[in-house]
């Protein structure tokens, strides 16, 4: 049983990490490695421009201002108070307010880092998990992880500090479970293939050449830092799961196993929140 274990862990785990630690040391003893290493700066700095980006944007009341400003330089100040008046009227609409942090979301995880990857770095896109070759071979490592976080999602939907956050989108009575609400669970599952696409993708992927593996303990210092808003059960959660999805993306080359077991967790705490209140049967 333990040859068998082993053996399983070779083939998923061992064999890929060693790769990438042994690429990652061939580069550092090149010509090239011994250098500046521009590559892992542009990363990094895109990496926290995104971030601090997607904290001043994530809500429209945040652009009121400088939003304000800009339209008046424009067009004048009938526009700045149009745009102000428009900004304050989303802010306080719970579907707007959601979307607009959804699309902030997606734009700067996933967006920005692509034309980063694009136009400056000039790679592919594949090259930092977008791609799905050899996603389809590996399906027993997913079924494993979906299979132990499901019940866990059942689990911690039944208490009360996760009820009052899941839904973001907060459902009243049954009639409010509709196309709005649907609207936004496909906005918040883009959102995670942004997450995943800057997290296991663009700052593992390219970090890997400098750091190894331990490209993916760099990105759960970040990652585990977006939970802090979080329940600690979550937040704590953040660093094992970021380790584990961080490990499968540098192994698979794709960020789309992460993406898919991300979104079955979000969707799972959604329904079960609402399932535990009574708003869906």
């Amino acid at each position: 049983m333990v040859r068998v274990l082993r053996k399983l862990w070779d083939r998923w785990f061992g064999d890929p990490l060693r790769k990438v630690e042994a690429d990652s040391l061939a580069y550092r003893l090149s010509p090239a490695g011994r250098g500046m290493d521009w590559k892992t700066v542009t990363v990094v700095l895109t990496a926290a421009a995104c971030l601090t980006l997607q904290n001043y944007a994530s809500h429209p009341d945040r652009l009121v201002t400088i939003a304000g400003w800009l339209a008046g330089l424009t067009s004048g100040p009938d526009a700045t108070r149009e745009v102000q008046a428009q900004l304050r009227e989303w802010t306080a609409t719970q579907g707007p307010r959601l979307m607009w942090g959804g699309i902030v979301a997606f734009l700067t995880y996933a967006v920005v880092p692509g034309l980063i990857i694009k136009l400056w770095l000039r790679e592919r896109l594949t090259d930092y998990g977008a791609g799905i070759r050899g996603v389809i071979a590996d399906w027993p490592v997913y079924l494993i992880f979906a299979v132990v976080m499901l019940p866990l999602v059942w689990l911690f939907s039944g208490e009360e500090r996760f009820q009052g956050l899941y839904p973001f989108y907060r459902i009243q009575s049954r009639a409010e479970v509709g196309p709005e609400f649907i609207r936004w669970e496909v906005v918040y599952a883009l959102q995670f293939v942004g997450l995943e696409f800057f997290f296991r993708g663009f700052m593992v992927h390219g970090t890997k050449h400098r750091f190894g593996a331990y490209a993916v303990f760099l990105m759960v210092v970040p990652y585990c830092m977006i939970h802090f808003h979080k329940p600690i059960p979550e937040c704590i959660g953040s660093i094992l799961a970021g380790i584990a999805l961080g490990v499968v993306s540098l192994v698979t080359r794709s960020i789309w196993p992460g993406a898919a077991l991300h979104i079955l967790v979000a969707w799972g705490m959604d329904l079960s929140c609402l399932a535990r209140s009574g708003m869906i049967p």
